[in-house]
């Protein structure tokens, strides 16, 4: 009985640890293959979106923003149940980090919306070729307005993401009813 018992606590044991919500240390993740850092890095900044929503008016571009306005940030926040944060202008960033210190930040993660599972996700050797990248462009544009905590009204425009009008979405579908 008690062999069971240790047998069902290191059972436990061995599950919890793979529901970890951590991510897993990146540094033996693919990279991708280029002929340079920078090349790397412009490809995973482009692919990643970065520009959507640290760079105004590149959506609205439909891409055609010129690399000059590329990462500076943005005015406009994101408000949702965290509070509202902004779109950080990435340019000044890699020149107040050290590389090591760009890797480290994106493997803290922060507030949302950005999408720090998938930034989480890279490997060193591409979180360090954006880190390159960014930096190539030079330190231009202004610092983003810092967070607002939830109950702060920010004084800045912002989406809102707080869902509306849930009561809309249809009640999911009995699955026994084949």
């Amino acid at each position: 009985m008690t062999s069971r018992l240790h047998l069902v606590a290191l059972s436990c044991t061995i599950l919890l640890a793979g529901c970890r919500s951590e991510a897993a240390p990146t540094s033996d993740a693919p990279a991708v293959a280029a002929a340079s850092d920078l090349e790397a890095g412009r490809y995973l900044v482009e692919v990643g979106g970065c520009n959507d929503c640290h760079a105004v008016g590149y959506v609205e571009s439909n891409g055609a923003l010129p690399d000059s306005l590329w990462l500076m940030g943005s005015p406009v926040g994101f408000r949702g149940p965290w509070g509202t944060s902004y779109a950080k202008n990435l340019r000044l960033t890699t020149h107040q980090l050290t590389e090591d210190q760009w890797v480290a930040r994106l493997q803290a993660g922060g507030l949302p919306p950005m999408p720090w599972p998938a930034v989480r996700a890279l490997s060193d050797a591409d979180a360090r070729a954006v880190y390159r990248f960014v930096r190539s462009l030079g330190p231009a544009g202004e610092l983003a307005p810092r967070p607002v905590g939830p109950d702060a009204e920010p004084a800045t425009p912002y989406f809102d993401f707080v869902p509306q009008h849930l009561d809309r979405l249809a009640a999911p579908a009995d699955s026994a009813a084949g």
